[in-house]
């Protein structure tokens, strides 16, 4: 008899893992560094594939501008890319891909750091088409969205435990930034702080191989080079450090905006049911602001390496707003409003279908809203701050205030600067930048839904041991069952024969039906005259909560606190499987935390 597709799989897994294991040894440390060098260098190549994607893409548009770029031919490319990838995501995945970051969190959360196949290769196409086309949106979350997924489906092809698989997904998510950046530092810290992991020290390890791992793949295949181009024309001044504090202020601001306008028009898009409605909204309002506002179109890189070098009249030249390059003032004005409606574009490219993550315009807004502040603050009060310095500076605050994470802002501009130079000035940015947007948000853009949802756990430390737990790890099976239609007389045997207080009620099918305490029958029981005419039928109480049993440790949790019950029946597609008591949890969650704390 042939064998089918999936038990083809399943056998050559178990093939594979046995040599695998064999070579390596089981459980030893030697494992889980192997398949985190593994996962390194296959998030490597798929942030390469991820770029070569894209680049070809957008050099095939580019060509269609080339011959009008000052007609509507940048208010239809993007719509075309949207539409693209509605038709991708819908036919080829056939499910929502967006919000890579936060789906990456959720999958920690609420799915023991399972994630499926398809998000290995789906948001890479996804991305690519949107970003090519002109989508205002970054590559960074599908990357980390497929570096996840590899991690994830690896740990799990290599049989790791639950907790395994989590670190595989962090190393996943660390090797994704560091091969897109070349930054092996940016992207430890990224699973560090962004999806805090509660990592120890030796899982430190496994997060650096695959980011050094993954930066190394890309250098060798790609060659040195980091994603811009700087050059130090004014060095850091002591002198200047105010104007930097009130950088780090005006980034927090900055921030606080980026992320509730984000989340606004999130929520404003996801209202509309009418699906040709959102796309039609979405198109118009990106391709507009495109139309006004070029350097809107695509990741925003390009411009701010424009910035960078002080051409900012390159910005405007192919806009109906080129006029202001003439007055400084007025310069400065669409330069604010550049940055404002930066956010504005990410959202309607998402909101109408696209593919993309706010890492890139976090940074391109960062850097315009560092080269808004260094004009203004020369214009009006002479400082003589250099605007390349703010540039960068910008950056590392804005990531410090949109994502909450100053150490990778910090970290991540060093490294694409190959340098430390202006080290002091990205501490004081990025620490101001956060300590304001703190005043204001407690959460990220990643997790300000989820947290709304309560389905974040990996920021609450006392949920993060709780997720590595599993119902089926806790379940009891050695009550006595009772049927129904089971006499009093033949209840009191059974009774008579247990350890337990707890006899659940199950039907001929095995469905539960109740649940009958020993505490309720203490007195009848010693009524014989009822022991005939009585049923358990008659005397069985419904359980004061259910649980399934594939759901997360902290809903179970949530239950027991909700009932006040110390054991609760768990079912299985609607049969009683066992019972789960808060004893046992406790047990099993010091365990955990005990062998948490002891690696």
């Amino acid at each position: 008899m042939a064998l089918s597709g999936a038990r083809v799989v399943r056998w050559l897994n178990r093939r594979v893992h046995r040599v695998f294991l064999s070579f390596l040894g089981l459980g030893t440390r030697r494992h889980v560094i192997f398949v985190s060098l593994v996962v390194g260098v296959v998030c490597a190549l798929a942030a390469m594939l991820l770029k070569f994607l894209a680049h070809w893409t957008a050099g095939m548009v580019n060509d269609l501008i080339s011959h009008g770029r000052d007609s509507l031919v940048l208010l239809i490319l993007p719509a075309i890319g949207i539409v693209l990838t509605l038709l991708f995501v819908r036919y080829a995945v056939g499910e929502n891909i967006a919000h890579g970051v936060s789906n990456v969190l959720l999958a920690i959360s609420q799915n023991r750091g399972r994630i499926k196949l398809h998000n290995t290769w789906s948001s890479i196409v996804a991305s690519s088409i949107t970003i090519g086309f002109g989508g205002s949106v970054g590559a960074e979350a599908p990357i980390v969205m497929t570096g996840a997924a590899i991690g994830s489906n690896l740990g799990r092809f290599f049989r790791m435990d639950s907790k395994s698989v989590i670190l595989m997904v962090g190393c996943g998510a660390s090797a994704g930034i560091a091969a897109i950046f070349k930054a092996p530092l940016a992207g430890l810290v990224f699973t560090l702080e962004v999806l805090m992991l509660d990592l120890t020290m030796s899982s430190l390890v496994p997060l650096l191989v695959s980011s050094v791992t993954a930066t190394i793949t890309t250098s060798l295949l790609m060659g040195g080079g980091s994603l811009f181009h700087f050059v130090y024309n004014v060095p850091f001044d002591l002198s200047k450090t105010p104007y930097y504090l009130i950088l780090g202020v005006f980034t927090g601001l900055v921030s606080v905006y980026f992320t509730r306008t984000a989340i606004a028009l999130g929520g404003w898009f996801g209202r509309m049911s009418n699906t040709y409605r959102r796309v039609l909204a979405g198109v118009l309002l990106l391709g507009g602001l495109i139309y006004l506002y070029p350097p809107l179109y695509g990741e925003g890189y390009s411009s701010v390496q424009q910035l960078f070098e002080g051409k900012v009249d390159q910005l405007f030249s192919h806009s109906p707003l080129a006029f202001v390059t003439g007055n400084p003032w007025l310069l400065l004005v669409v330069l604010g409003a550049l940055f404002l409606l930066k956010v504005v574009a990410m959202a309607a490219t998402t909101g109408a279908g696209g593919v993309g993550g706010s890492f890139a315009p976090t940074l391109f807004v960062g850097a315009v809203a560092g080269f808004f502040m260094a004009r203004l603050l020369n214009m009006t009060m002479d400082a003589g701050v250099g605007v390349s310095n703010f540039v960068l500076v910008g950056m590392a605050g804005a990531m410090a205030g949109v994502m909450h994470a100053p150490l990778l802002g910090i970290f991540l501009i060093a490294e694409l600067t190959e340098g430390y130079v202006l080290l002091i000035p990205l501490m004081l940015t990025a620490t101001v930048a956060y300590i304001t947007v703190s005043s204001f948000d407690r959460h990220s853009i990643y997790t300000m839904r989820l947290a709304a949802q309560g389905l974040l756990i990996t920021h609450h430390k006392d949920q993060a041991v709780l997720t590595m737990l599993q119902v089926k790890n806790v379940i009891e099976t050695d009550l006595a069952l009772v049927h129904p239609q089971q006499t009093l007389r033949e209840l009191v045997r059974v009774v008579a024969h247990s350890r337990r207080n707890i006899f659940p009620v199950v039907d001929d099918a095995g469905a539960l039906k109740g649940i009958v305490l020993l505490d309720d029958i203490r007195e009848i029981m010693f009524e014989t005259e009822k022991y005939d005419s009585l049923t358990v039928g008659d005397l069985m109480v419904r359980p004061p909560g259910v649980i399934q049993a594939d759901e997360p440790m902290n809903v179970v949790m949530g239950k027991f606190e909700e009932t006040g019950a110390w054991n609760l029946p768990v079912v299985e597609g609607g049969r009683y499987i066992g019972f789960v008591s808060k004893a046992k949890i406790f047990s099993a969650y010091r365990e955990q935390l005990v062998q948490f704390s002891n690696e």
